[in-house]
Parts: structure tokens; C-alpha cells; sequence
């Protein structure tokens, strides 16, 4: 328990633990404008799960305990560490989340919203593992239509140009041209168009290699039998005519094929048209495809064949995921129904719980109404969970519906304080809460519903760290260790302090609470006993 006078800077810590959970810093708080702030929290996280899931997801090393702490510069920018490890904002907020539910007098707010509604009835439902289960399930089915919706984008893209494709395609197969034969045909061409000189020059060649006045063949036979009766004579003769009738054989070769090449040589008209007609489609083709060569218009072909093979491929594969999801979608809402049925199943039980819990903390005439609607398939099941209220409900008239309102519409601020106190208490018999810290949960109370906010108080403290600032004796009374926030002043300035109470001190503060800075005796004789019993 914290308590202090009214200013003595109890919202100080509230503060500074908002800080190291992850509230945004603002540097006009500081004192000292030109020094650096820290502020650090230790937190023991031995055998705490989540902690070291927490630890291993984000890559830091795992202690036992825990250091946070954060850094407000003179110029208001701040800086996150976990165990000296620099973080990002939001990784402390994570981290914090499990080792503190800080409670202020604002964060009743989130009492209105549908998510914390929610966590509260999985809490109780024991819901854990099944909604991992059906989270896995649904984020598989979502990343699956994500798929779906983008194959079938390009489904839609590749159908627009598909027969825009088909006619190309068809175009090019309609044409069928082989490898390099454009550029094939364009050398037999210029070769036909200029046939009758080929032919001439060959012509010319074989005559007078074999057939002229002076034939090359037979002038080179006459030499060689002209050296042959001297070659006896002379050792080189026998070379040069082995040479020379190795060139006579050449050029005899020679004028054969010369004259086979010119009978094969022909201005044939049907052909120059065919090569013509072939040619002219060719180069229409390639200057409407933008290219150079026969292989590069193939190439077109190719790709056209792709695509169009690709709109039946992505066919069968759209086909495929959308089976594939909707047996993802059927588990989803198999596992979906499951968390339906068990969130239903501890509404009753919940309701009458806190209701029971409100009239002890002197709310006997407020109810509370827990009820669930069907949704489609969401992060979290197939059903919302909303929480109704009604502060001033009559005696038997539990069961008039249309009385009950949303939280937010209809429960003052001291009504939602004691509301979140009661619903807390029971999830953190449900489940394993970090440490909890009230701010002032007792606005707007007093006497005996202080007392039996107290009561509930020292109930949670049995089963986990409480922390409470409060302004109420009945609920100082309570607790097993109290705090005094108060001021002095040092030098020139003014400081906040803070120092346990033994239990004589905690008398006189209590007394103090209950009758002023000059406790009476019959208000010291109540806070002792406050604080015996």
C-alpha cells in the first residue's frame, strides 16, 4: 500500500512505471532540464513462460531477472533497454505487458472495449491453447486468400491479353519458320537474282580450265610429261612433279565441280517468288515484334506459348489454393464454434461472479450482462463478446434486457474503477496476472465498500504481487506492507520521498486518514484495529 497527502507525488511512481511499460516520455516533466532522467525496474521472470517465449521470439538473451529501463534526454527524446539491450518502444511495451498490469484511474476505458471483453471470458474460458490452434489455422486461411486474390488478379491480366496472345501466337505458328531461314532465304535470293552472272563466271572457269585453246589441265599435263624423262637426272625434278600433278588433279577437280555448281545454278521464277513471299512475312513479323533475326521472332513464339499455357496452369493452381482453403476454412470455423461454445459456457458463471463481487464493494442494485454475438471469421473466433450494464437494476428484474447498456454509456468513473477491480480479480484466479498496481481504484468510494474493495485487495494479494496508491484508511488497513509518499525540502529545493512504516507509524498515518494531522483517540484506536485485523 502507498499513501501520502494530497500533492506529496504518490502519481509520481504511477508515472515513472508507465514509463519503463512503454508510455510515451514527455521531457517537460523533469526537474532538471539539463540532465538526462532514467528510470529502471527490476522485475524477477523466473519460471514465467511468456517471458522467456518473449525473450527467444525477439532474439535477446533470457535472464531470470529482468532490467527495464528508460532514458528521457534534456532535448525529450527517449530511449528503450531491456537488460541493457537497446529495443524499440513498442518490444518494452510487449515485455512490460507481461510482467505488470498497471491499472490507473483512465484505464477503466478499456473496460468499454470489445478486445479486453473478450480476453477476460477466454481468461476464464481457458481458451489458450485452442485459440493459438485456431489463430494458426486462420492466419494460414488469410495468407491463403492473399494468394488467391493476387493469382486472381493476374488471372484477369493474362485473360485480357489472352487473345490479343492467341492471335500473335497463331500468327507466328501459321508462319512456321525454322531456324535462320530468313536469313537463309535472303542469301539464296540474292543469289538467284543474280544467277545468269554466277553461272557466266563459271562457265568461263571450267572452259578454260579443261576446254579452251590452251587448256590449264592439259598445258600443266604437257609440262609434267615434258620434266619427266629428266627427273632421273636431278634430285628436285622428282618433287616438282609430284607437285604439279598434284595441281593438275586440283584444277580437273576443280572444273568438275564448277561445271556441276553451274547446272545447278538456275533463274528459277516460282522459287524467286517463294523466297519473295516468305521474306516479305518475315520482315513483317519482325518489324511488328521489334526484332532482328528468325531466332529472336521464335523466341516471340516461344513466350506467347508460355503465356498461354500460363492461363490454364494458373487455372488449375487457383482451383488448388481455393480447395486447399476452404479445408482451412472449415477447421477455422470447426476450432471457431469450439471458443464459442466455451465462451457461452462461462458467460452465466462470470455474470453472477461479478455481480456478487459489485454488491460487496457496494454496488448491491449494478449488474453486469455478458452476452455474444456470431460474427464472421475473425483473428479471435466467429463471435464478439460485448459487456452490458446497469448501475440502478431493481430487485428480480434481472432479466428486462433492453435495460442494460454498453459499459461506456451508463457506468460513472467510481462505477467502472470498482467494475475493472472485481473482473480482475477473477481473471487473475484463471489465469497467472504479472504483478498488478492500483492508482487510486478507490475514487468515489468510502466506508464500508472501501472496506470491502480492501477485503478483495488482500484476496488477489494472496495470490500474486498487489501494489496500491489510495487515499482510503479502510483500504490502507489492509495491507501487509505500507508506503509513505511525502515531501521535504533539501537545501533549495523541494524533494519526494518515500519510506516503509512499521506498524506504530501505520496506526498514526491511518489515524491521520481518518480524522486529520492531529489524529483524535478514538481515530487512532480504529486504524489499530484496521490494521490488527
Amino acid at each position: 500500500m502507498i499513501t501520502g497527502e494530497t500533492g506529496a507525488g504518490k502519481s509520481i511512481i504511477a508515472g515513472a512505471l508507465g514509463l519503463i511499460l512503454g508510455d510515451r516520455s514527455d521531457s517537460s516533466v523533469l526537474v532538471n532540464k539539463e540532465k538526462k532522467c532514467i528510470v529502471e525496474g527490476l522485475f524477477p521472470s523466473e519460471g514465467r513462460k511468456s517471458v522467456r517465449d518473449f525473450f527467444k521470439e525477439h532474439d535477446l538473451e533470457y535472464e531470470e531477472e529482468v532490467v527495464l529501463r528508460r532514458e528521457i534526454a534534456v532535448n525529450g527524446k527517449s530511449r528503450a533497454f531491456i537488460n541493457d539491450t537497446p529495443v524499440t518502444l513498442t518490444q518494452i511495451q510487449q515485455l512490460g505487458s507481461l510482467l505488470v498490469d498497471l491499472h490507473r484511474q483512465f484505464d477503466t476505458l478499456e473496460l468499454g472495449e470489445s478486445d479486453f471483453q473478450r480476453e477476460v471470458v477466454d481468461a476464464i474460458a481457458g481458451h489458450d491453447t485452442l485459440l493459438r490452434e485456431y489463430q494458426s489455422v486462420f492466419h494460414q486461411w488469410k495468407e491463403l486468400g492473399v494468394v488467391c486474390a493476387e493469382l486472381s488478379a493476374r488471372q484477369q491480366q493474362l485473360d485480357k491479353e489472352a487473345g490479343f496472345n492467341q492471335f500473335q501466337f497463331d500468327e507466328l505458328e501459321e508462319a512456321a519458320f525454322r531456324d535462320n531461314e530468313l536469313e537463309d532465304a535472303d542469301a539464296e535470293l540474292k543469289m538467284l537474282n543474280n544467277a545468269e552472272g554466277i553461272r557466266a563466271a563459271l562457265d568461263k572457269l571450267s572452259w578454260s580450265l579443261e576446254e579452251g585453246e590452251t587448256p590449264m589441265v592439259q598445258q600443266l599435263k604437257m609440262l609434267i610429261q615434258q620434266l619427266q624423262p629428266w627427273s632421273s637426272m636431278h634430285s628436285g625434278l622428282e618433287s616438282i612433279i609430284t607437285r604439279l600433278t598434284s595441281l593438275q588433279i586440283e584444277l580437273k577437280d576443280i572444273a568438275g565441280e564448277t561445271a556441276h555448281i553451274s547446272r545447278a545454278v538456275n533463274n528459277d521464277p516460282q522459287k524467286l517468288e517463294q523466297l519473295n513471299e516468305r521474306l516479305s512475312l518475315g520482315y513483317k513479323l519482325m518489324k511488328k515484334h521489334g526484332v532482328q533475326t528468325t531466332r529472336e521472332l521464335l523466341g516471340i513464339r516461344e513466350a506467347l506459348a508460355v503465356k498461354l499455357q500460363d492461363v490454364q496452369s494458373l487455372q488449375e493452381q487457383i482451383a488448388e489454393k481455393e480447395k486447399e482453403r476452404k479445408k482451412l476454412e472449415a477447421k477455422a470455423l470447426a476450432l471457431g464454434k469450439d471458443i464459442a461454445e466455451g465462451r457461452k459456457a462461462v458467460l452465466k458463471p462470470l455474470e453472477k461472479k461479478v455481480n456478487a463481487l459489485l454488491a460487496q464493494v457496494g454496488m448491491p442494485n449494478a449488474r453486469l450482462k455478458a452476452e455474444t454475438k456470431t460474427v464472421a471469421l475473425y483473428e479471435y473466433g466467429i463471435d464478439h463478446v460485448d459487456f452490458l450494464f446497469n448501475a440502478n437494476m431493481p430487485a428480480g428484474k434481472e432479466t428486462t434486457s433492453h435495460t442494460f447498456q454498453p459499459l461506456a454509456k451508463v457506468a460513472s468513473g467510481g462505477e467502472l474503477s470498482r467494475l475493472m477491480l472485481c473482473i480482475k480479480s477473477l481473471v487473475a484466479s484463471s489465469v497467472d496476472l504479472p504483478t498488478m498496481i492500483f492508482d487510486e481504484i478507490d475514487t468515489g468510494i468510502s466506508g464500508e465498500a472501501a472496506r470491502q474493495v480492501g477485503i478483495l485487495l488482500k484476496e488477489l494479494a494472496a495470490r500474486r504481487q498487489v501494489i496500491c496508491i489510495t487515499h482510503q484508511p479502510q483500504i490502507a488497513g489492509k495491507a501487509d506492507t505500507h508506503f509513505f509518499v511525502f515531501k521535504k525540502i533539501a537545501g533549495d529545493k523541494v524533494q519526494t520521498s518515500i519510506r516503509q512504516l512499521t506498524t506504530d507509524e501505520r496506526i498514526v498515518t491511518i489515524a491521520q486518514m481518518l480524522s486529520g494531522e492531529k489524529p483524535t483517540a478514538a481515530a487512532l484506536q480504529n486504524a489499530r484495529e484496521m490494521v490488527m485485523n
